[in-house]
Parts: structure tokens; C-alpha cells; sequence
């Protein structure tokens, strides 16, 4: 039998472990901000085109190579940054492994110039498809300037698995702000298609996070600080009242290398227990200082996934430093032991002295004397009521409930509405509403219970269906046009959901780089509803059914509208409006079922309360 087994071609190796380490552009860009952060540039330039499908470039102020060292790193396994299996234990650089510009350079195109300090003239390397073009002096600035060009030329089957421009634009922006947030101390330019989007000058932490997600982020923030013997941490996390549907803005950084845990992940949320909504998402920017012979980075090609030594202590100290700082900030409840106001009983002048309380005592009170005692009419009441043959009077029937005459104000939720099986229609039934969050009502089965936000979420999302299959918008103009600002994440994502949403009755466009202008909105929509937080909340529910939901971008838009603009639970309804959904929820076509599949409605059935009973 003739041998099988045969040493694959370098180029081959390369473009296989570029599936690993180089997913996408947005890989790309992270293993070169991290080479340059390691070079030990305080200024870093990024510069896309196409969405990174053209040219990934990335220009730093670093220490910069030789020529031996210029032709070397090209080649799989050269490193710089350990020499030895035990130096994997104390790592302290972002990058180790020597797999990033070797895998790069196996599917693009890439060049490479630098120049070290010492050097009067630097070097220009050439690399294509693992081989080396050209080799030559060059006239540069000190640093190193490396280009990506044609990103996956040679492997068309994963170039066919990109998604579309906005998409990884996305992607690329999350690395940077990785990148940045972990390294305020250097300035950042980042270019889009020869246009500069972000301007990231040195400055602390907390700037650095408002330069990059908004100046509303500085009264959002409250800062979190520990030191132990095992981990120092520090950061910022988000106030409770700011949660998210999403996990947008949660980042953990061990000594500055950006990781995901889900573990660490769970210690705050914890944290955050019974201060924010279920399904809410808390925001927070954490920094994790420890041992480096405490870790284990060589776990996975990307690097985002480390193991603690002390992982459930880690898991302990992360959860009760947040939960110190949301009391310390008065951003949780707490107890206050020295003085509780329920027991004061009015203002005292700080003068007078206090007294106990005096009590007084009627010597001629005799308890078996009704004529001294004074009965009430109330208390002979009472007494008729206690009398066990007519027990029956003790639970007031329909005839014991006073009539309400005009003018006086109704107390009870009750209206006359009837909803009939086989019918849409109501004829004299009874709506509660019971925690300002289930609406009730008998039926002929039973008792019927509806989830108001779930019942008016699926009533708007089957009213935007048909307006955009029946092309009849109805705006109405705003007096006055209202300018709404976004990060540049969100930005993105408006941008490509703006036709959808504009056929829906908004007038928005683009007014500046994050900034935009609605002149007009639906016209059934709540003047109480602000603009600036309905576009933010469809833009979060868009992102959220994009990474839960796989429908297309007009499904998704409709849902995230419908999910922003619906009533929401702890709202009190009047007997009108519960009325008027329930009405409108069994004239939809699928009134059991929300658009995302939840429940909306449960009928308790007789038969159930009886077993209740017995």
C-alpha cells in the first residue's frame, strides 16, 4: 500500500490557520492595532476602504523593525514576544503566537514599510499568497506602516461569507473601540474610504468612553474601584435606570487585553439583581489587573478567551465590588439605621424639649353597659353582620354596590363591553387590570388574562405590516423638526434601516456625521413618546432580533417598532383603552403569539379554579 500521509506546503498551513486566527476583516484589524500597541506606538492610524475588502491599513509611530526583522515577520511562528514554552505563563504583550501577519499575508496582498529610530533609510517588504515579491530600501517615517490589500482574493469561498459593508463596518468599529477603551494614553485616527470618522486624542478613561459612545455617557457612568491580593479592578459601570436590551456596551479587560466571559459576565448581572428589568442588560467597563503566571491566554487563536487560576474568586470580588459600588452611589436600596423617616410625625421646634406621649383613661367606661358605651350605628352593624345565620351579608352581593350617578367619579374598572366567541365584537363584558400589566376579563370557559405590552405589540406589528403592503403612510409634520444624535454604532445601523422606517411615516435624513433631523412622524404616534428615545429604542431592538432572529431587514424593522412604540407594563389603562386592545388583538390574524412566538394571552378555565379549591 503506497503512503498517504504527506508534510502539507507552508502556503497551505498558512491559509489554514488563517481560518482560525482571520475570520474577517475586522480580525485583521485587531491583530494589527495589537502589533502596534506592542511596538509601543502612542499614535495609530486605521484606515478601510470597502468595509476592509479593499485595504486594511494601519500606520503607528512604534519602534519599528529592521530589515531581518521586516523579512522575518512574514513567516509562520515569528515572534518577538517569547522565546521559550514558560514564557507562554508570564505574557504581557497583546500579541505571542506569530500566526497574524503569516495567515494575513497567505490570503492578501500585503505590504510592509518601516524604519527604526536608529535607521536613516527603512524597509519595504512585498508579500502575496505566502511569497515574497520584493524586498527594498525605502524612505519612511520612524514606525511601521503595513497594508492589507484584497482581503481574501485567494480563498473566494470565505470572501462569499462576508456580510455587507455596513455589517462589517460594525465589526471594525468594535475592535477599535476595544482597542481604544483598553489604551486611552494613545490617539487613534480611524478613516473610512478616505474620510476620517473618528478623532481619539489621549485622554483618561472616562473621556476616552464618551469620545466613543456619546457625551451622555459622562452622567451615566459611576466609577467602580477594588484592590485585592489577587485582582485589582477598576472601571466604570452604567446606572440601572440606562440598561439595555442588548450587550452593547459591556467590555472586561484583563491587564488591558479585551476578553470574553460569560462567567464574569453573570457576576455582574448578579450584581444587578432586582435593579434593572428582566431581559435588561447592565453596561459596564472593567479592568482586571493580576498576575500574569495567574493566567492562561494560549487558549483559543483569537485570544479573547482566558482561564483564571481563581476563577470563582475572581467571580466574587468582580460581583461584590459592583454591588459596593451601586450602594455607595445610592444606585441600589438600602436601610438607613440611623433615622427613619416613616416614624416622624411632623416638624419640631429644635427647642423644645421631647415628652413621652400621655394617656388618658375614662374611670366610668364600663365595657357590658351598651347605653354608657355609645354604640355607633356602625358598630350595631357590626354586630348584626357577626350573627352566624346571616352570614350571607357579610359578602356584599351586586345589590350592595352603590349606583354611580353622573358626575361622581367611578371607582372600579368595569365597563360594558362583551366580547362574543366567533366574534370580534363586545357586548357587556367586564376588563380589570390587574398590577397595571395583565388585563382580565370572564369568559365563557373560564377567565381570560391578556398581556397588555404583548397584546399591543402584536396589534402594532400586524397595523405597520399592512401599512407597508398597502403603501398608505400617514404622516404628520412636526412644527418644529427635532435634531436626534447617535454614536457612530448606531449611526450605521439607521442608516440601513432608514428606507423601511420611512415608509413607515418618519421623516428622518442625515443632517451631519451622527446626526439627524425628523421632520415628521407616524401620525397615530404619542406626542409623549420623545423622538430621541423612540430611534434609539428601535435601533436596540433591531440589533437584538438581528442576533436572536434571523428575518429579513424590513421583518426586523417592523418588529423593533413595534416592540418600542407598544404600552409597556406598570402603565394604567382606562376602560376605553382596554377595551380597545382587546378588540384590536382578536382582529389580528395571530392574536395567541407575539411576533417573536411569545404568549399573549392564557385562559384559565373553570374547571382549573375549581381544582384550586379543593
Amino acid at each position: 500500500m503506497a503512503d498517504v500521509i504527506k508534510l502539507l506546503p507552508d502556503a497551505v498551513a498558512n491559509q489554514i490557520a488563517a481560518g482560525e486566527v482571520i475570520q474577517r476583516p475586522a480580525s485583521a484589524v485587531k491583530e494589527l492595532l495589537e502589533n502596534a500597541i506592542d511596538a509601543g506606538a502612542d499614535n495609530i492610524q486605521l484606515i478601510i476602504k470597502d468595509a476592509g475588502k479593499t485595504l486594511i491599513q494601519v500606520v503607528d509611530n512604534g519602534s519599528g523593525m529592521t530589515e531581518t526583522d521586516a523579512r522575518l515577520c512574514f513567516e509562520r511562528h515569528a515572534t518577538s514576544k517569547i522565546k521559550q514554552a514558560s514564557d507562554l505563563f508570564n505574557i504581557k504583550t497583546m500579541g505571542f503566537r506569530g500566526e497574524a501577519l503569516a495567515s494575513m499575508a497567505a490570503i492578501a496582498r500585503a505590504e510592509l514599510k518601516t524604519r527604526t529610530s536608529e535607521d536613516q533609510i527603512g524597509t519595504e517588504v512585498i508579500v502575496e499568497a505566502a511569497k515574497t515579491l520584493s524586498q527594498d530600501p525605502c524612505t519612511c517615517a520612524k514606525g511601521t506602516s503595513i497594508s492589507i490589500k484584497n482581503l481574501f482574493f485567494n480563498t473566494p469561498a470565505r470572501r462569499n461569507f462576508l456580510k455587507s459593508d455596513n455589517a462589517e463596518k460594525r465589526h471594525i468599529l468594535s475592535e477599535l473601540q476595544r482597542v481604544a477603551i483598553a489604551h486611552p494614553e494613545i490617539s487613534f485616527q480611524y478613516y473610512q474610504n478616505n474620510q476620517l470618522t473618528h478623532q481619539l486624542n489621549k485622554a483618561n478613561l472616562k473621556q476616552r468612553i464618551a469620545n466613543l459612545f456619546g457625551s451622555n455617557y459622562n452622567q451615566r457612568l459611576v466609577p467602580v474601584e477594588e484592590k485585592t491580593q489577587i485582582v485589582n479592578i477598576s472601571g466604570f459601570i452604567g446606572k440601572p435606570e440606562f440598561a439595555k436590551k442588548t450587550r452593547g456596551e459591556q467590555f472586561f479587560f484583563v491587564n488591558k487585553r479585551f476578553i470574553r466571559s460569560p462567567y464574569l459576565n453573570h457576576a455582574v448581572e448578579k450584581a444587578f439583581d432586582e435593579l434593572i428589568p428582566e431581559g435588561a442588560h447592565p453596561t459596564f467597563f472593567i479592568f482586571l489587573e493580576t498576575d500574569p503566571e495567574q493566567l492562561d491566554v494560549n487558549v483559543h487563536p483569537t485570544k479573547t478567551e482566558i482561564k483564571f487560576q481563581e476563577d470563582n474568586y475572581i467571580y466574587q470580588i468582580v460581583r461584590t465590588a459592583v454591588k459596593r459600588t451601586l450602594g455607595s452611589y445610592n444606585l441600589s436600596p438600602s436601610l438607613d439605621f440611623e433615622h427613619e423617616p416613616a416614624f416622624d410625625t411632623g416638624p419640631r421646634d429644635k427647642g423644645k424639649p421631647i415628652t413621652p406621649p400621655g394617656i388618658t383613661i375614662n374611670p366610668d367606661y364600663n365595657p357590658f353597659d351598651e347605653d354608657k358605651r355609645g354604640r355607633t350605628s356602625s358598630h350595631q352593624n357590626l354586630k348584626s353582620r357577626a350573627n352566624p345565620s346571616q352570614w350571607e351579608s357579610l359578602f356584599p352581593g351586586e345589590a350592595d354596590i352603590p349606583e354611580h350617578k353622573e358626575g361622581e367619579e367611578k371607582k372600579q374598572f368595569i365597563i360594558s363591553p362583551d366580547w362574543k366567541e366567533g366574534k370580534k365584537e363586545v357586548n357587556g363584558q367586564r376588563f380589570y387590570q390587574l398590577h397595571n400589566r395583565y388585563i382580565i376579563t370572564p369568559v365563557k370557559s373560564g377567565m381570560m388574562v391578556i398581556d397588555q405590552q404583548r397584546a399591543h405589540e402584536r396589534v402594532l406589528f400586524e397595523k405597520f405590516s399592512r401599512t407597508l403592503h398597502d403603501h398608505k403612510t400617514v404622516s404628520q409634520q412636526l412644527l418644529f423638526p427635532e435634531n436626534i444624535s447617535l454614536n457612530e454604532h448606531d449611526t450605521e445601523i439607521l442608516k440601513e434601516i432608514l428606507d423601511p422606517i420611512r415608509s413607515l411615516g418618519f421623516g428622518i435624513n442625515p443632517l451631519g456625521k451622527h446626526t439627524f433631523v425628523v421632520d415628521a412622524i407616524p401620525a397615530d404616534l404619542e406626542e409623549e413618546h420623545a423622538l430621541q428615545d423612540v430611534v434609539e429604542g428601535i435601533i436596540e431592538n433591531f440589533q437584538k432580533n438581528q442576533l436572536t432572529l434571523k428575518h429579513d431587514v424590513r421583518s426586523n424593522v417592523l418588529r423593533a417598532m413595534a416592540k418600542r412604540l407598544s404600552i409597556k407594563h406598570d402603565k394604567a389603562l382606562s376602560e376605553d383603552e382596554m377595551a380597545s386592545i382587546t378588540n384590536s388583538l382578536f382582529a389580528c390574524e395571530l392574536p395567541q403569539h407575539t411576533p417573536a412566538g411569545k404568549p399573549v394571552l392564557q385562559i384559565i378555565t373553570n374547571e382549573e379554579l375549581s381544582e384550586r379549591f379543593k
